[in-house]
């Protein structure tokens, strides 16, 4: 059975897909941007389900009891599984994506959980823990993904795992200071501490001190290891999806050497990518796209990713699901003259702030 085979009577209208268009278009450009190099059939999905994330995201970071806003949310997740969405376009939207790609609900379980972390103000004592949390809050979108594409083997849900956990480093190295201000740092406590740096000293007076930099700067390393290894699992996915997903590979990597190059002080400045440096990155993508595929190990899965490849691989087996690639279009020079177009406007309304 492939991922779309015999899909219920969709719940969402058109203008429910519209809806969260448009909510993704002004919630989060960059991902509305980077869509467009996505083609239709993946592209319209994934907005859906960025759409419910913005929402859950927003509800218990917004929230005085994440705990209390967590379950709210688990219940509208499990409302869509039974196909009883509340009356909410981003909800009946998720009812039909994880209906029609048969994803398992500890994947958007897990997401819900990030979040929830990240309300209570968790900390990170060593680099498990962290890369535990980038794979609730960004490897469950990798994984999710990789499934919106066709592709459900171990292995590339492994690579697709790495992307999203590196992204998510990529993220923290450059949002240090932006954190710290806001009371936060996810930077591994271990690490700080072997940098001669009390965590709960610093956040009371957030300067930039080489010392920091040396951790940013090993953080941004790790990333770096993790999109080399996701670079192989893209050659996997179906050639017409390669180009976006090496686009945000080779993004994020680029913040992380921005990052590097300011000596890992992220908390002064804040790396930004220009909009010429991206169309050059897009450009690469292109070019990384035409490989050929690999056999994936999902052997070196990494031990914080691997309860989610199990929940997949033990969903399909239970419900018959093969990971047969769906058929679809090959990637149009308008489609990419859009993305381009779309970097453009991103980089003349661009603010600081964390962009998702």
């Amino acid at each position: 059975m492939s991922p779309d085979a015999d899909p219920p009577a969709p719940l969402a209208t058109r203008e429910d897909v519209e809806a969260c268009r448009a909510a993704i278009r002004v919630g989060s450009r960059t991902f509305h941007a980077a869509s467009h190099l996505l083609p239709v059939r993946v592209r319209e999905p994934a907005l859906a389900l960025y759409a419910f994330c913005r929402e859950a995201d927003d509800a218990i970071d917004g929230s005085a009891e994440p705990r209390v806003a967590l379950q709210a949310l688990e219940e509208r997740l499990d409302r869509a599984y039974r196909r009883e969405p509340i009356d909410n376009a981003a909800d009946r939207a998720l009812a039909d994506v994880v209906a029609r790609f048969r994803i398992p609900h500890a994947v958007p379980a897990a997401l819900l959980e990030g979040f929830a972390w990240d309300a209570e103000g968790r900390v990170y004592p060593d680099l498990s823990s962290l890369r535990a949390y980038g794979m609730r809050v960004a490897g469950t979108v990798g994984v999710m993904m990789s499934l919106l594409m066709g592709v459900r083997s171990p292995g590339a849900l492994a690579r697709a795992a790495d992307l999203g956990i590196g992204m998510q480093l990529s993220n923290i190295a450059r949002d240090v200071g932006e954190d710290a201000r806001l009371g936060r740092v996810y930077l591994p406590r271990d690490w700080l501490a072997e940098a001669g740096i009390d965590a709960d000293e610093w956040l009371a007076d957030p300067q930039f001190e080489p010392d920091l930099g040396r951790v940013v700067a090993r953080l941004v390393d790790e990333a770096q290891r993790l999109y080399d290894r996701a670079a192989v699992g893209v050659t996997e996915l179906p050639v017409e999806c390669r180009p976006a997903i090496h686009a945000a590979r080779l993004m994020y990597a680029e913040i992380g050497r921005k990052v590097a190059r300011a000596g890992g002080d992220s908390v002064t400045t804040r790396a930004v990518v220009s909009a010429r440096r991206k169309m050059l990155l897009l450009l690469q993508a292109i070019t990384a796209s035409v490989t050929t595929p690999r056999v994936m190990d999902a052997a070196d899965a990494l031990p914080e990713a691997r309860f989610l490849i199990d929940a997949v691989v033990e969903h399909d087996a239970r419900h018959g699901v093969t990971g047969d690639v769906l058929a679809g279009e090959s990637l149009l020079v308008r489609e990419f003259a859009l993305a381009l177009a779309a970097f453009e406007r991103l980089e003349r309304d661009e603010e600081p702030g964390r962009v998702g």
